[in-house]
């Protein structure tokens, strides 16, 4: 599976997923579905987007990978994950079509989630993409809509090296006809968005063009003084009236996010789904609980501030410490690890000189050694210790800092997976 082992479990075919929906007689073809890809962002607008459906009254499903605890947090219908009888019936069941064309983790997965979707009777389903788009395996679905959020830089391995190629695998997920909302452009990939929609006849709307976010604060929850949310106020073209947004997710890279996310909801109700703006605001202000979403900018402990984020590659780390610079702490205490696969000489220029390093691991084989790590961190003054897994550097960070210090971890899905020691 690509999450554990990388590059060796990546297939650029779709014929076992498509002979695995064959087996269940295509339950691809029994839920409707909205289709989301991107290098950063598509988890917060996937669980953002079937928290506001939810809202609105129809039965979501939402598909997301990889998890963080447990396995069942990829597949869940309305917040809840599927049950561990449907699991191992699945698993059951697909065993014959499993010995002979030997799928995948991912393949199975994908096609356990579609399963429990046309199973379960799901009026719409959020599917996000594992990796790319135009060979991922959640490519099989004719979506109401496909969302691509930005173009960044992350597994340049398999998907090219320039933003160009990037942008191009993940517009393989815009099918003929079906309008397709893209979040943040560049110059580099605005032309491949509009040449493959043209190509398509997929009417595309791009949300930086339709709205703004021109302000924005921290607010604390009333009842709750140690959780903030984040207040946003949004500027629609051609509307003099602006929207206030109040997210549970604080992290200020969720502007972007929201972003996009309002201009799917536009073009849902377009297509005719009914979902009121009160429903996009009261689903917004409660999409982390609605959902179960974690490692975005997650407070787990307060005194000293301690903040979990799954922020892997260059563009997520590149804000992440943007909203470091704009948090109110003493000094700053950085827990990180990172996978094999990974730029460093792009990621580590981008973290500050001034903070105390902890670096270590997480518990797959597809992490980069804590000890190599560290080495390279020191090639950009970055200065620390290793320690063997997240948990301890998490221990030895809580007894070294003050009350008013922030303690981040950071790096990695899986290490921020791994933590276990505070929240």
């Amino acid at each position: 599976m690509f999450s554990k082992i990388g590059l060796a479990a990546f297939k650029k075919d779709l014929t076992n997923i498509q002979r695995l929906c064959e087996f269940l007689d295509h339950p691809e073809k029994k839920f409707k579905s909205i289709h989301i890809a991107g290098t950063n962002g598509k988890g917060s607008v996937s669980h953002m987007l079937a928290a506001i459906l939810q809202t609105a009254g129809y039965k979501s499903g939402l598909y997301t990978s990889p998890h963080l605890k447990d396995f069942r947090e990829r597949i869940r219908i309305d917040g809840n994950m599927c049950s561990q009888e449907f699991v191992i019936d699945f698993t059951e069941r697909i065993k014959p079509i499993i010995e002979e064309i030997d799928p995948s983790f991912f393949e199975i997965t994908v096609a356990m989630a579609f399963e429990y979707f046309a199973e379960q009777k799901c009026e719409i389903a959020i599917v996000e993409t594992g990796l790319g788009g135009r060979f991922d395996s959640t490519n099989i679905i004719v979506p109401e809509l496909s969302v691509i959020t930005n173009i960044g830089w992350d597994h340049v391995d398999i998907l090219g090296n320039r933003l160009e190629n990037i942008a191009f695998e993940k517009a393989g997920i815009i099918k003929p006809g079906v309008p397709v909302v893209v979040g943040e452009v560049l110059p580099e990939t605005q032309p491949i968005f509009e040449q493959v929609s043209t190509e398509k006849n997929s009417p595309m709307s791009l949300a930086s063009e339709k709205r703004q976010a021109i302000s924005w604060s921290w607010e604390k929850v009333a009842r709750r003084p140690a959780v903030h949310e984040l207040v946003v106020e949004i500027a629609q073209q051609n509307k003099t009236d602006h929207q206030v947004y109040r997210l549970d997710l604080p992290g200020l890279y969720q502007t972007k996010n929201l972003v996009t996310v309002l201009e799917t909801c536009t073009q849902l109700q377009h297509l005719g789904w009914n979902i009121e703006d009160a429903d996009v605001k009261k689903g917004l202000q409660s999409a982390k609980k609605l959902t179960d979403l974690h490692g975005r900018w997650e407070v787990v402990q307060q005194n000293p501030l301690v903040v979990l984020d799954v922020a892997h590659n260059q563009d997520g780390i590149k804000i992440l410490m943007e909203q470091v610079e704009i948090t109110d702490h003493e000094h700053l205490h950085i827990i990180f690890g990172i996978v094999k696969d990974k730029e460093l000489e792009q990621i580590l220029p981008l973290f500050p000189k001034l903070a105390d390093y902890y670096f270590t691991q997480a518990n797959i084989p597809r992490s980069l050694e804590a000890r190599l790590l560290k080495q390279a961190a020191e090639q950009f003054q970055l200065k620390g210790e290793v320690y063997r897994d997240v948990n301890s550097a998490i221990k030895a960070a809580l007894t070294k800092a003050s009350a008013d210090d922030l303690i981040l971890v950071c790096g990695s899905v899986f290490l921020v997976g791994d933590v276990e020691v505070v929240g």
